[in-house]
């Protein structure tokens, strides 16, 4: 087991505001990003909050990869957005893929503030 964990912490994203907020297009747009990266998806679950006093709720977007997984959480109020991408590794090293998956989704949301963490698992 050689697996790696990127996360990333989005905050005052630059995007449109239906990224944080649409849950199926936002979902299809992870879907598309994951295939371009090299990585397979196998699975998807998009899910939207419901609204508050706050404004728009924010959407769940987790895409099961044969590789592991990405998943997005989004909070429209701050224009935030969390972000994981695991891959396993097992079979083949996914490690570069997976950074090049985690650089399409920082470059979608333009935040104006990151903060990047990266995990050896196993």
């Amino acid at each position: 087991m050689d697996g790696l964990h990127l996360t990333a912490d989005l905050h005052d994203c630059g995007c449109a505001p239906h990224w944080l907020a649409d849950a199926q297009r936002l979902g299809e747009w992870c879907v598309a990003a994951v295939r371009e990266s090299g990585l397979q998806p196998v699975n998807q679950l998009f899910h939207a909050f419901p609204a508050t006093g706050a404004g728009p709720g924010g959407v769940t977007a987790a895409v099961l990869l044969a590789e592991s997984h990405l998943c997005l959480h989004t909070w429209p109020e701050s224009r935030s957005v969390t972000a994981d991408v695991y891959v396993c590794n097992f079979g083949a090293d996914h490690s570069e893929r997976a950074r090049g998956l985690m650089a399409a989704v920082i470059a979608h949301f333009r935040p104006r503030s990151v903060t990047e963490r990266s995990v050896r698992r196993g």
